[in-house]
């Protein structure tokens, strides 16, 4: 049976020694007050919550899967999720990081960042029911009307409620603009929708009284395409005047999908048949509003990677140290057993640092994405909120597909180390492959995510939010760069942030005489993009870790971080090259194929 231990101490050297988080929240009205105390306190309750209530169900949750009644089109979640889901509720984390007008608690955003990557390690199928409504709460805050934010934001707040959101059809997956679901107005005002929606996480469950679907569809006369969608909102049981829960709403489980992973959580297709809803923002205006929702989920979407990679990394290490196969090559190291353990031998090592590597340049990029969030919402200055908003867009695409891919390729290699007890269902390690994987191709896959990137974010605006990236990257260069001791850390960023700048450029020049080009080289692109953030935070880790060395500090934490460091530059880091160059080959050799594909 897996284990799993909250990785607080590494959380808390993220926020506090590398990214000192107390002070910038501190330049917030809002977030004045925090400390390092509160933010300890609040991280070890989550770690508690997560490690000791779902995490013993992330195996069973995954065997017994949830069950559909087909004549009343109600779920039944997996023993225990409904339990869980209440102990979650009293203890008031749905509420953690939201508005205290509808209930919420306030706090910045870091400590859900880290509170639900932690649920994400202990079980992410669990975690995807109140996952989403953070993202159903953010769109609604942002463009619900008054009486639809009194109506619903104090029951999300609450958890009394969840959130979904219904975009997909069986016709149609991200590009929105094929959608056929109909919103036909009412005189009272409301709409009626008819339509079917599949691919819903959570879209139909057990656990709370009601659930909120925010869902895409087209008014009569709006016109073809994506700029034909409107929003609304569509709770599973119409909601009173006086707040209480009224009839059935015209939305219901047609049928669960049967997937690869993720099996505690229902992913539902839901059939809506005259369902009333509220219209949530302009007519036809529907998908900026769904993009609030839809970049909370990208960005979450990479904190379960991140969480997978975690829980990953720490069990195939405690079975490297225990599990005797052979000797080392040099000679035996545990002379007084039959064979040496797995760790001895240098590729078990490289599979099981890949994964610590990818996980702590993870926890530093998100970390530091939930920061700028909160900058971007509540810092006094305009022209900080808005540079914040800035970077936020370009490192999303970043966060989601760059940590997602990384969770692939770690928990694979996490599962190797464990040889064929990794491929046996109860040492859980197959389970964190398998529900890692949607990761890489829900809310956009992953080449959508690039194509996102080099496209709107980068060339979009002619690269000018790389080069603030890069003006980050130059500072710290300028910090460090006649420290020799940071030199094995600064010099392949340096390198790597003065290539970036050529390496766009012959991109766009291409792209510019043939739009194709673009989608040839933006997935190796949005890599080399990730390797150069990672680096920029691998190396601001070491500097702090040299730091603490330097001046006496004996804790094994900072060597230990500095020798991942090195293993990062060295192993890992080296791909941008191979990237660039494939990325350079050109879209010629994708599209010149009649022939192969034939």
């Amino acid at each position: 049976m897996p284990t799993y231990t909250p990785p607080l101490r590494d959380m808390q050297f993220v926020i506090h020694e590398v990214l000192n988080a107390t002070d910038e929240l501190k330049a917030l009205p809002k977030h004045a007050d925090i400390d390092a105390d509160t933010i300890n306190a609040v991280l070890e309750e989550g770690g508690k919550f997560a490690s000791e209530v779902t995490f013993p169900l992330n195996i069973t949750g995954d065997t017994e899967g949830c069950k559909l009644d087909a004549k009343t089109h109600e779920v039944k979640t997996p023993t225990g999720f409904k339990d869980a889901y209440a102990k979650y509720v009293e203890g008031g984390w749905p509420a953690l990081s939201c508005d205290p007008e509808y209930g919420g608690q306030g706090l910045p955003f870091v400590l859900n960042q880290c509170f639900y990557e932690m649920l994400n390690s202990a079980n992410q199928a669990w975690t995807m029911y109140p996952g989403l409504s953070h993202g159903a709460y953010e769109a609604l805050h942002a463009h619900g009307t008054d009486e639809q934010k009194k109506t619903y934001l104090p029951k999300l707040v609450s958890g009394e409620w969840t959130g979904t959101m219904c975009l997909t059809e069986p016709h149609c997956g991200t590009d929105l603009g094929l959608l056929r679901t109909k919103a036909e107005p009412q005189a009272d005002g409301t709409y009626k929708l008819t339509g079917n929606k599949i691919f819903i996480s959570a879209g139909e469950h057990d656990m709370t009284a009601n659930i909120v679907h925010l869902v895409l569809a087209r008014l009569p006369d709006a016109p073809q395409g994506s700029k034909g969608i409107s929003l609304f909102v569509v709770p599973k049981y119409n909601v009173k005047a006086d707040g209480s829960l009224g009839e059935r709403n015209g939305i219901y489980c047609g049928g669960l999908e049967h997937k690869m992973g993720i099996h505690g959580n229902a992913t539902a297709q839901l059939v809506l048949e005259g369902a009333v809803g509220s219209l949530v923002g302009e007519p036809n205006k529907g998908l900026a509003a769904m993009f609030v929702m839809m970049n909370a989920a990208r960005l979450g979407v990479g904190n379960q990677s991140l969480g997978l990679t975690e829980v990953a990394y720490q069990n195939a290490l405690a079975y490297a140290k225990d599990r005797l196969q052979m000797r080392a090559l040099s000679g035996p190291k545990a002379k007084d057993k039959p064979a040496d353990p797995i760790i001895v031998h240098p590729d078990v090592r490289k599979m099981l640092l890949t994964a610590k590597a990818y996980a702590e340049g993870g926890r530093a990029m998100a970390i530091y994405c939930t920061l700028l969030l909160d900058k971007e919402l509540y810092h006094p200055d305009e022209k900080v909120r808005k540079e914040s908003a800035e970077m936020v867009a370009l490192l999303t695409p970043i966060v989601k597909a760059f940590l997602t891919d990384n969770g692939h390729i770690s928990t694979n290699a996490c599962m190797q180390v464990f040889g064929g007890h990794g491929f046996i269902k109860e040492w859980g390690m197959e389970q964190f492959v398998r529900d890692n994987r949607i990761n890489m191709i829900y809310e956009g896959t992953n080449t959508i995510q690039s194509l996102d990137l080099l496209g709107r974010k980068i060339l979009g605006n002619q690269g000018a939010t790389l080069k603030k990236f890069g003006k980050l990257v130059a500072q710290l260069v300028e910090e460090e760069g006649v420290n020799e001791q940071m030199a094995e850390f600064i010099n392949p960023v340096a390198y790597l942030g003065d290539q970036m700048t050529k390496f766009t450029t012959e991109i766009g020049f291409k792209a510019f005489q043939n739009p194709d080009e673009v989608g040839g080289a933006a997935v190796d692109y949005l890599r080399v993009a990730g390797h150069l953030v990672f680096g920029y935070f691998w190396a601001r880790m070491a500097q702090v870790a040299l730091r603490e060395i330097a001046a006496g500090n004996t804790d094994p934490f900072y060597k230990a971080k500095l020798q991942t460091a090195r293993f990062y530059f060295a192993r890992l880091f080296p791909e941008t090259a191979t990237l660039m160059r494939t990325a350079r080959s050109g879209v010629k050799v994708l599209l010149d194929t009649e022939e192969a594909l034939a």
